[in-house]
């Protein structure tokens, strides 16, 4: 089966441009493996790290059409959010149980990371600083209502913010309430897929800028790459919507970009205007509405807008568009500030289903997936790449079953309809968010 469409990002992405000049590894020629790992994001590292650990003597490949973090594993806010948040439900928690396995899933993934980073010695500006859901009317105060009765039903510690004690934290004074939740780390999210990637175990070998162009089923899996053929015993997807182009899960995901801009670091000027913590972040009492992060370097960081762009693949036009509303998000909550340019603006891909479900176990013979997190994917996909190694290796846990337990995603209508619904619902959502975006 011919591959023909391969990830292919801009290169705008604040958190991967302000690190240090990054050295890829790549495949130098034919080999073979036990294991060959497409995918090298935060669902791709866990798998790799943890069946490393548990097949010692195998040989494991990690392969990635583009660098570590070029793709999604680099793009996101930083979030390593531990609470569960149903927008199905109205107090955003639903079922009781459900919930308590995802939040059991996310703070399990909170420690797996937080044991690499500290044994590893990882610089990530790991911080263990909590989040704030804001509000910025009335309509949104009852949301974090809602939420934070939710999560009184299931025992999770939070509290509600003031407007006075908002504008205190956050140096802006646009939003009238918040709801505090401790157990959220922030993170840099480029460097801590590059230095969970430079840390691997000797049994995996790397393969950046690798994109597998041809894939051949039969006794061993093959895969056609520009540096030569991968031969191995099992496959693992850790691909998400690109899992598709592979064979499987046709249909069913869907690729829906969300957009940020990044600032040049404030000015010591600007600090003092602004006031507030050194460092926090902030997620919209509305979903569609904009994510704000003060950085430990102090950056301001914007998040907002949404397109379904159906090959994964980023697109220019939808980028110059976002743009405009990221400087309005940031206009509009730092008018104290001197208005510095974006100093990045980028995009990146969420893969979604139209039944929130994931996909994760076997696929066909020989043949693994984990995949489509839903917009969670820094916390959902460590885990879950960890656990598909422990099914792998034969361990067994509550968290694994629940996790073969789960639906796998829908199918999606047909395209034209799949797109217009799609588009509809994105532009109807953006728009009802209001002053929040």
């Amino acid at each position: 089966m011919k591959i023909n469409n391969l990830p292919a990002d801009d290169n705008n992405c604040g958190w991967t441009n302000i690190l240090p000049k990054y050295e890829p590894q790549r495949l130098d020629g034919p080999t073979e493996a036990d294991w060959v790992i497409v995918g090298a994001g935060f669902t791709g590292l866990a798998a790799a790290r943890q069946l490393a650990a548990h097949r010692p003597d195998d040989k494991i490949l990690l392969v990635d059409a583009q660098c570590v973090a070029d793709g999604a594993s680099g793009r996101n806010s930083g979030f390593l959010i531990d609470l569960p948040h149903d927008l199905s439900a109205p107090d955003y928690i639903g079922d009781i149980k459900v919930a308590g396995m995802d939040l059991s899933l996310n703070r399990a993934a909170i420690s797996y990371l937080r044991e690499a980073v500290e044994e590893e010695g990882i610089d990530c500006d790991w911080r263990a600083c909590g989040k704030v859901q804001a509000a910025v009317n009335d309509k949104g105060i009852k949301v974090l209502e809602a939420y934070r009765s939710g999560l009184d039903r299931l025992g999770a510690e939070c509290h509600m913010v003031n407007t006075s004690d908002m504008q205190s934290k956050l140096g802006t004074s646009y939003y009238k309430q918040g709801l505090y939740t401790p157990g959220t780390v922030l993170v840099q999210p480029a460097a801590l897929a590059r230095g969970l990637a430079r840390t691997l175990p000797e049994n995996v070998q790397l393969c950046e800028l690798t994109p597998a162009t041809r894939i051949e089923h039969g006794s061993r899996i093959q895969l056609d790459t520009p540096a030569g053929v991968i031969k191995a015993r099992k496959l693992i997807l850790t691909n998400n919507v690109f899992a598709q182009e592979f064979g499987y899960l046709s249909g069913t995901l869907l690729p829906i970009f969300t957009y940020a801009g990044l600032t040049r670091q404030l000015t010591e000027a600007e600090q003092q205007r602004l006031g507030g913590d050194a460092y926090w972040g902030v997620i919209p009492a509305d979903p569609f509405g904009s994510t704000v992060r003060r950085t430990p370097d102090q950056r301001i960081l914007v998040r907002n807008s949404f397109s379904f762009n159906p090959g994964g693949r980023s697109s220019p036009t939808a980028l110059e568009n976002a743009k405009k509303h990221i400087v309005n998000g940031y206009n509009a909550r730092f008018p104290m500030l001197d208005n510095p340019e974006m100093e990045y603006a980028w995009g990146g891909v969420m893969c979604m289903s139209r039944n929130h479900a994931p996909y994760f176990g076997e696929l066909a013979k020989n043949v693994f997936g984990v995949g489509g997190h839903n917009g969670i994917g820094v916390t959902k996909g460590t885990i879950t790449g960890k656990l598909i190694a422990d099914h792998l290796a034969n361990k067994d846990s509550d968290l694994l079953r629940y996790m073969l337990s789960q639906p796998r995603p829908s199918r999606n209508p047909p395209r034209p309809f799949l797109d217009i619904g799609v588009n509809a619902t994105l532009m109807y959502n953006q728009w009802r968010a209001g002053p929040e975006r």
